[in-house]
């Protein structure tokens, strides 16, 4: 193997599937999600040598794939799909009891109905593992500014995870 192909399998081969459920929020279409993901590690094999700090390569290529994400944006209008349609990934089922399933998709619906501003700056954190530094770096905000778009992103959630139990206890 040569050097190249090492240093993208060591920096990047991982975060598939953090890329994958990051792709898949943004364009809410698992075929899309998978084009994403394919085109940001293609992109980033092209730039691979560009990389100049390899501490930074888990947020260059979420940001990679954000700008390929508003590049098929911009083209055409994208379909989009009912969190309900979604199914729970065969991963979880196999890992978890039918309660924890039911949790999960309630989760899942309950961040896809907060809005953009707030729920990529918690995706990028849930899923991506970012540090508010990071994701500040990545949407070309403050610190502070995406410390508050977390606050109340997860403030949101709060709430519609207790309307959720609510409802639930009263059917």
């Amino acid at each position: 193997m040569d050097r190249k192909q090492r240093k993208f399998d060591a920096l990047l081969s991982h975060l598939y599937d953090d890329l994958y459920r990051f792709a898949y929020w943004l364009g809410k279409d698992e075929h899309m999600a998978r084009d994403l993901v394919q085109e940001a590690y293609l992109r980033a094999w092209r730039s691979i040598d560009k990389l100049k700090d390899d501490q930074a390569a888990k947020s260059w290529i979420f940001t990679i794939l954000r700008r390929e994400f508003a590049r098929q944006f911009e083209r055409k209008k994208l379909p989009t799909q009912s969190l309900d349609d979604m199914v729970v990934d065969i991963e979880d089922v196999q890992h978890h009891t039918p309660d924890q399933v039911m949790d999960i998709k309630i989760t899942r619906q309950a961040m896809m109905a907060l809005e953009p501003k707030y729920a990529e700056p918690l995706l990028l954190q849930v899923i991506g593992g970012f540090s508010c530094e990071e994701i500040a770096d990545q949407l070309g905000t403050s610190t502070s500014a995406t410390m508050t778009q977390l606050f109340r992103a997860r403030k949101q959630l709060k709430s519609k995870l207790e309307k959720t139990q609510t409802i639930g206890k009263q059917a």
